[in-house]
């Protein structure tokens, strides 16, 4: 699997108001900002998103950018490991990984 990047996801209720806490906090403009149902922020080399109403999870989780997610969905399902379906959204391809202890990860790689 060609991991291409590695950030958190946090699920906020008001993306809005957590934009403007984190661009303070970190002294940054979200990188990307998609209405009400995310947004991100690329600093120091890492990744941090907000999930609003597009969300995997509402618990925060990691986010694993790879070059192709069928084929990440394909490996990962055959060592075993708890994976859901590929799921197309307006930006990526996405699928949730189920791991230990009631947290997962979203696999994403760029929309086809």
């Amino acid at each position: 699997m060609d991991i291409q990047r590695i950030g958190f996801v946090c699920p906020v209720p008001d993306i809005a108001d957590a934009i403007r806490v984190l661009g303070i906090l970190l002294g940054a403009e979200p990188s990307l900002a998609d209405g009400g149902r995310w947004a991100q922020f690329d600093v120091a080399g890492a990744r941090i998103a907000l999930a609003g109403s597009d969300r995997f999870s509402d618990a925060p989780g990691l986010m694993i950018k790879v070059a192709d997610c069928d084929a990440a969905v394909r490996e990962l399902g055959a060592a075993g490991l708890d994976v859901g379906p590929v799921v197309s959204g307006p930006h990526e391809q996405r699928a949730q990984v189920t791991i230990p202890g009631g947290w997962s990860a979203m696999l994403y790689s760029s929309a086809r």
